[in-house]
C-alpha cells in the first residue's frame, strides 16, 4: 500500500482514524466526476478527502505472477490516476483548505473500500466506469457497497451536479415509515441544511389493485397520508428550523415517484431497504433501482444494524 497526501494544507479534524469522505476512482470520466462531487461534499463538511484506487490484477485478483516491467506499468498508472484525481478535486474547491489524501493498493478495490468504510463518514463511487488502469467495474462496485459498506454511500453519475445552477437544488428524501428510512430523513436534512437549499418528502402510496383502476377515495387517503408524512419529519422540521421542507404523497411506484422529484434535484437520499407503516414502498428494491436509472447523485443510508448483522463481500 502506497499512500500520499497532496498537497499539504490546514485541516481542523484531530480525529486521526476518521478518513473523512473516501472516494473510489478507476481512470474513468464518472469516477473523476465522483471525485468532484466528493471533493465539495468533504469541504461542506469540513473533513478530509481519501482518494483511494487500485492496481490489482482484474483477471486473477491477487496475482502476483505479472512480469515485473508490467507490475511496474501498472502501479505508475495507478499513481497517474491518483495525481489527476487529487488535482481534479482541489480544482472544485477553489481557495478552499481541503485535506487530500491518495492511496494507491494492490487489493481488489470493492473489498478494501468496504474496510476503509469503517473509519469514513461516506463512501463515493461513480455508478459505472472501467478505467484506464482496467481493474475495476464501478458499477458492480457501488451495488456491493450499497449493501455492505459500513457507513453511508453517495452514488454519482453522469451528472455530478458541482456546477453553481445545480447548488440551488433541493434535495430530496424517500420515507416510507420504517426504521430503515429514519437514518434517511435525518442525513437528508442535514445535507439540505449545509447546502441552504429546500428538502423534498417523497412518500409513494400504492394500491394492491394495479395503478390502471381507479382508487376510491384518493384525496382522502392522500390527506391521511400526508398527516402520517407530516408526523414523521416532525422532530427534524424542529432540529432544522433552517430547512423549508415540501412534503409529496404521490399515488404512483416509489421509484417513479422519487425519480420524478430526483429530475430537478441535485441529491436523492434512500435507506438501502425495507417496508415501513406506510404501505408499498420497499426501498430496497428502489434504491437499486435509483442506483441505475436516476441521473443527480443518490445516497445510500443503512441502518448501523444492518451492518453489523452482514458479513461484506470482500471482491
Amino acid at each position: 500500500m502506497e499512500e500520499n497526501t497532496a498537497p499539504a494544507r490546514s485541516f481542523a479534524h484531530t480525529d486521526h482514524d476518521d478518513l473523512g469522505i473516501v472516494v473510489g476512482v478507476d481512470g474513468s470520466e464518472i469516477s473523476y466526476q465522483a471525485v468532484a462531487w466528493a471533493a465539495v461534499e468533504a469541504d461542506t463538511r469540513g473533513c478530509a478527502l481519501h482518494i483511494v484506487t487500485s492496481y490489482a490484477n482484474p483477471i486473477v485478483p491477487g496475482a502476483t505472477e505479472l512480469d515485473p516491467e508490467d507490475m511496474r506499468d501498472l502501479r505508475l498508472q495507478g499513481q497517474q490516476v491518483l495525481a489527476d484525481a487529487a488535482s481534479l478535486a482541489a480544482h472544485a474547491v477553489p481557495g478552499k483548505s481541503l485535506h487530500i489524501r491518495t492511496e494507491l493498493i494492490f487489493d481488489m478495490i470493492t473489498g478494501a473500500l468496504i474496510e476503509r468504510s469503517r473509519r469514513a463518514q461516506l463512501l463515493v463511487v461513480g455508478n459505472r466506469g472501467l478505467g484506464a488502469i482496467r481493474r475495476a467495474v464501478l458499477g458492480s462496485v457501488s451495488t456491493a457497497l450499497t449493501r455492505h459498506a459500513h457507513c453511508p454511500v453517495a452514488v454519482v453519475h453522469g451528472m455530478s451536479e458541482t456546477d453553481p445552477a445545480a447548488s440551488s437544488k433541493p434535495v430530496v428524501v424517500g420515507v416510507d415509515g420504517s426504521l430503515n428510512s429514519v437514518p434517511a430523513i435525518d442525513l437528508a436534512f442535514d445535507e439540505a441544511s449545509r447546502r441552504k437549499v429546500d428538502l423534498i418528502a417523497v412518500h409513494a402510496w400504492t394500491d394492491t389493485s394495479g395503478f390502471d383502476l381507479p382508487v376510491m377515495g384518493w384525496e382522502s387517503i392522500r390527506e391521511s397520508q400526508d398527516v402520517l408524512l407530516k408526523g414523521a419529519l416532525a422532530d427534524y422540521a424542529k432540529r432544522y428550523p433552517d430547512v423549508t421542507v415540501h412534503r409529496v404523497v404521490a399515488l404512483d411506484t416509489p421509484v417513479r415517484a422519487l425519480l420524478e422529484q430526483a429530475d430537478k434535484a441535485q441529491l436523492v437520499v434512500v435507506g438501502s431497504h425495507g417496508r415501513g407503516g406506510f404501505a408499498g414502498m420497499m426501498l430496497g428494491s428502489v434504491s437499486t433501482a435509483l442506483l441505475h436509472l436516476a441521473q443527480c447523485p443518490v445516497l445510500v443510508v443503512r441502518q448501523p444494524s444492518q451492518t453489523r448483522a452482514e458479513e461484506p463481500a470482500g471482491q
